[in-house]
């Protein structure tokens, strides 16, 4: 004989209230671990309060944006041998400099990104800047790196603005162990080696050809610069930004952006060692800013130099080339398209066009003309290169 028809109702309503109160906790303990982990994400990343409020106290000399959801992000490559395993690099003098420093401009509607590295030894008018002791620093004419070691990212962004007139709108620091732990996190970075290295300073020995970089092994490629190449720092950024390139498709590549179990370590190496202004300081705001770039196709991620040659009064300093320089920043500033095209390694050839010239008076192989015939001139070709090129080929 069954259970009572009023028994069977009361199970099933247990059931029924257990079952929820279940689906409940999961979702709960789900939201809970979510939380976790965005707030332990978050935590690494350190607003960098100090830049923001002297980058507020001088507003008004500040550039002004233009189009308006095109972003200018300053990336600052720290030396500071603060951190761990930081200190193996040398000793620390007590001052921070730039080791290296990338203007990247992401167009609005995220069409495509551009990186523009800026020379540490380009010679430069730094403005009066707050020490980290609190006293001032006066004007003066030095290399660019100067302007990280007086007043860090501060520092950096005005003189960064006073020489292109573009606005930054976000910064981004970050030391040694935070790029090593990102190129790990992705198991590692291919490169084309054309010939052995050997290099004890940098503690790099690598065969020729293709190698797979892992953390350690990336930063002393990145830095070395006396061993490879011609020595020169020109090189040295060239070697960086094909470099990113790489990374840059190793990280869209392999599924990471798709896949939470890989893009987990991954977010955590990136937030890692990092200090931003305060609107990138989370999870949030960085989503915020790069969300389109998957979008992006890798032939319109682009990396160049920012037209220079060597100081007239010293080859071992850099000087801007012009008007070469101005075009760029002019089409930054505007976000107007820029157009890269490659070069061979170790050059530093200014902008070119590739366009005939204006004529105001007609075309003297083209017969009679009605009125004045003007052709207009395809934008300035930089020296320089994308994601999408392999650096064996």
């Amino acid at each position: 004989m069954g259970a009572p028809a009023g028994g069977r109702r009361w199970v099933r309503r247990r059931w029924v209230r257990w079952t929820a109160f279940g689906a409940a906790a999961l979702v709960g303990a789900a939201a809970g671990a979510g939380w976790a982990v965005y707030a332990k994400l978050s935590g690494n990343i350190t607003p960098d309060e100090a830049a923001a409020a002297e980058l507020a106290r001088y507003e008004q000399e500040r550039p002004t944006s233009l189009v308006k959801d095109a972003r200018n992000i300053l990336l600052i490559g720290s030396d500071s041998r603060e951190g761990d395993g930081n200190a193996r690099y040398g000793r620390d003098s007590g001052t921070e400099r730039s080791d290296t420093t990338i203007l990247l401009h992401l167009s609005a509607g995220r069409r495509s990104a551009t990186a523009v590295s800026l020379p540490r030894d380009l010679m430069v008018d730094l403005p009066g800047c707050r020490r980290p002791d609190g006293s001032r620093s006066a004007p003066r004419f030095a290399m660019f790196n100067q302007a990280f070691q007086l007043g860090g990212s501060a520092c950096t962004i005005r003189t960064v603005e006073k020489l292109t007139d573009i606005r930054v709108d976000h910064h981004v620091v970050v030391d040694f162990h935070g790029f090593k732990k990102m190129v790990d996190a992705v198991d590692g970075v291919e490169v084309c080696l054309k010939e052995p290295i050997d290099d004890r300073a940098a503690e790099l020995r690598l065969p020729a050809g293709r190698v797979t970089l892992d953390g350690e092994q990336a930063l002393g490629y990145v830095r070395a610069r006396k061993s490879l190449g011609d020595g020169s720092d020109t090189e040295r950024m060239e070697r960086q930004q094909r470099f990113l390139g790489a990374l840059v498709n190793k990280v869209r590549g392999n599924g990471v952006l798709l896949n939470p179990v890989k893009l987990y370590p991954v977010l955590d190496a990136a937030t890692s060692s990092l200090t931003t202004d305060p609107d990138l300081a989370s999870l949030r705001g960085l989503y915020e800013l790069v969300r389109g770039l998957r979008d992006i196709p890798m032939e319109r991620v682009q990396f160049l130099t920012v037209p220079r040659q060597s100081y007239a009064y010293d080859v071992n300093r850099d000087q801007l080339v012009e008007p070469e320089a101005r075009r760029l920043f002019e089409r930054l500033r505007t976000d107007t398209p820029v157009v890269v095209a490659g070069h061979a390694p170790g050059g530093s050839a200014p902008a070119r066009s590739t366009g005939a010239r204006d004529r105001a008076h007609g075309d003297a192989d083209a017969g009679p003309s009605s009125g004045p015939v003007v052709t207009v001139s395809p934008p300035p070709t930089f020296p320089g290169n994308t994601a999408a090129e392999d650096t064996c080929e």
